[in-house]
């Protein structure tokens, strides 16, 4: 079975987050990109003569570090297939991380595989990691530009991966129906069509430096109601590089934000690739089946587990705001152990409500957690098990608000309906 693109990039992700906050009190850790196709053979001689260049670094401590996290690469290195490499790439963060002040430094080393493969290769030895060329690969490269119009308000977004992002909200000031004397009708009709004129220009000028700014722009999708949006985009109101780039003219009902999204429902077809309409098909889907109770919808984290154990979950959706940890407690005197799901704020204070917990089994103080990873992480691994397909929602967008809100974040699509 495939990964989960959107699994590898939650855990790349907050594996990010951790590295980000890691320091070293010398120039002692190492960043080691590896590029798709680069022999492992050629890394490995490289770091060989990286040991020997870092006899030359003047502390003594800084040295020992860096030497030592060099080791534990090329130990790391041993157990890395070639083909991995060929494939996806490689990225090994490693250094002397310091525990509790200075002297306390342990080696830590953390392999990573990108989510999309590399094409850097760099060696560097900093007081932190390296960790902008990882982000990279995380960013959202395809842009779709939405506008939305009509004669009196315009609304300018872009649709990137999982975000809508709102760019500028505009308002026309075009005077409504007139009834003062004074004025011919048509001298009048000519103001208004000026105004109109203007607040065109207006939405043109901001579309074009909007998504000009964007290296990877794909396209543009005009929406509203009536023919106003034709109007606009058969005229140069936008900068022809941007007005050859349209992909599509669709209406919508309504205006504004609304319409904004009206006008992706709209265009789902055309951009069936873009992880915010993956999103929201996958959630309308559980939805439905909820909706229309045919036994095939299940969430909560113990309706799911369950289900997952049993094989039966053809889909697993889980929120990415899960800020659960799962928690394997053990007693030190017998063989009792217990899973338990808490909060990861709750975590400290769980620990310490342990020492002064008596074990069910034998009655003695020596219980303690002995093993702690993320709720997302261990549901994650009950659905590879099953051959489950794992996506990881954003919780930004509506229908990912609504996982998380009414669902609590788990949710399954299960493969039958139990009997």
């Amino acid at each position: 079975m495939s990964k989960s693109k959107s699994l590898e990039r939650f855990k790349t992700r907050k594996i990010l987050e951790e590295l980000a906050e890691k320091k070293g009190y010398g120039t002692e850790l190492i960043s080691l990109y590896i590029p798709q196709g680069k022999l492992i053979s050629d890394v490995s001689n490289y770091l060989k003569q990286e040991y020997g260049t870092a006899t030359n670094i003047k502390s003594k401590t800084t040295q020992k570090n860096v030497q030592s996290s060099i080791v534990v690469i090329q130990q790391r290195l041993k157990t890395i297939s070639q083909s991995l490499i060929d494939e996806y790439s490689l990225v090994i963060f490693a250094g002397a991380i310091p525990q509790n002040g200075p002297g306390t430094e342990s080696i830590e080393i953390y392999p990573i595989i990108p989510p999309e493969p590399i094409n850097i290769s760099l060696y560097r030895c900093a007081s932190e990691f390296v960790l902008d060329p990882l982000r990279e690969t995380l960013a959202e490269k395809d842009s779709y530009g939405l506008v939305v119009i009509d004669r009196s308000e315009a609304i300018i977004g872009l649709l990137r991966g999982a975000n809508l992002e709102i760019h500028q909200r505009l308002t026309s000031g075009v005077h409504g129906k007139h009834r003062a004397g004074g004025q011919s009708q048509r001298r009048y009709e000519r103001v208004i069509e000026q105004q109109v004129h203007e607040f065109f220009v207006r939405i043109g000028e901001y579309a074009s430096e909007i998504y000009l700014g964007i290296p990877d722009f794909k396209g543009l999708f005009v929406g509203g109601p009536g023919s106003t949006k034709d109007d606009f985009i058969q005229k140069d109101y936008v900068d022809y590089r941007i007005k050859e780039k349209v992909l599509g003219v669709a209406d919508t009902a309504y205006s504004g934000e609304q319409g904004l999204k009206e006008l992706i429902t709209r265009i789902e077809s055309k951009i069936s690739d873009v992880r915010y309409v993956e999103e929201k098909k996958l959630v309308q889907r559980f939805l439905m089946h909820l909706a229309k109770d045919t036994g095939k919808a299940t969430y909560g984290e113990k309706e799911v587990r369950n289900y997952l154990e049993q094989g039966a979950v053809a889909i697993l959706l889980l929120s990415d705001a899960l800020d659960i940890l799962r928690v394997k407690i053990s007693c030190g005197s017998c063989d009792y152990t217990l899973e338990k799901t808490i909060r990861e704020g709750e975590l400290s204070l769980f620990e310490e409500s342990l020492n002064i917990e008596e074990c069910p089994n034998c009655s003695s103080s020596l219980l303690s957690i002995v093993e702690t990873k993320p709720l997302i992480e261990d549901l994650a691994e009950l659905a590879e098990t099953a051959g489950t397909r794992v996506e990881v929602i954003s919780a930004e967008t509506e229908e990912g608000s609504e996982l998380w809100n009414a669902f609590k974040g788990i949710a399954g699509i299960l493969r039958y309906k139990p009997s």
